[in-house]
């Protein structure tokens, strides 16, 4: 059986305020990380056009992450089958995918504290446009845990982080294609009129 990682995300407009929430459900947390990830493709973007995703990250540990959509998916949720393995070298892990033709495409960062309440993860992340939580886990949880810390389920964001920022460069006519921190210095987001674009429950009808 296929793994199947199933989320949603929620922007954050009181960071502090919500891991007190968190805390007082039970939650416990392993700590707070940077983390640097690493998106690579082959030279004809087949990754990208079958809408999979091959990332190497850097936190606590460095991770090998493939993620491609299942054959069915929910849409109340973010849902993508994940296979993932910690690797003991992230330059060696570099060295063999350039290897096997794949090229580093696009690198992204953010700091993230993450938490455990049985079987749901939630993630707490700071990116360089905004704060977001990140629920993970079996899905009627997921919308339990949502209403019990006060979330709004139609503003929920089924976006990975990396079509968020499509968005906001697109808005912002920005030029970098990293989403760093350093290439956010001196930019001003204006995130409320991009999130009606990136929450589910508010974006535009297609077509």
């Amino acid at each position: 059986m296929q793994p199947i990682e199933t989320e949603v995300k929620f922007h954050l407009a009181d960071p502090p305020a919500m891991r007190t929430r968190l805390i007082g459900l039970g939650a416990l947390s392993s700590g707070r990380f940077p983390e640097r990830n690493i998106r690579f493709d082959n030279d004809a973007m087949g990754l990208l056009r079958s809408r999979a995703l091959l990332r190497l990250r850097q936190a606590r540990t460095a991770t090998l992450t493939y993620k491609t959509p299942p054959a069915q998916a929910d849409p109340e949720f973010k849902q993508l089958v994940e296979i993932e393995v910690e690797v003991a070298d992230f330059a060696a892990t570099q060295q063999i995918l350039a290897a096997l033709g794949f090229r580093p495409q696009q690198r992204y960062e953010k700091e993230r504290e993450s938490l455990r309440l049985g079987r749901t993860a939630f993630c707490m992340d700071a990116l360089p446009f905004g704060d977001f939580l990140e629920i993970e886990g079996p899905q009627e949880e997921i919308r339990d845990y949502a209403g019990r810390l006060g979330l709004n389920w139609e503003r929920r964001i089924l976006m990975t982080y990396l079509e968020m920022f499509d968005i906001i460069r697109s808005f912002h006519s920005l030029k970098a294609a990293d989403l760093t921190f350093a290439n956010f210095n001196g930019v001003r987001v204006d995130l409320a009129a991009c999130l009606p674009m990136m929450e589910a429950g508010r974006r535009p009808a297609s077509g």
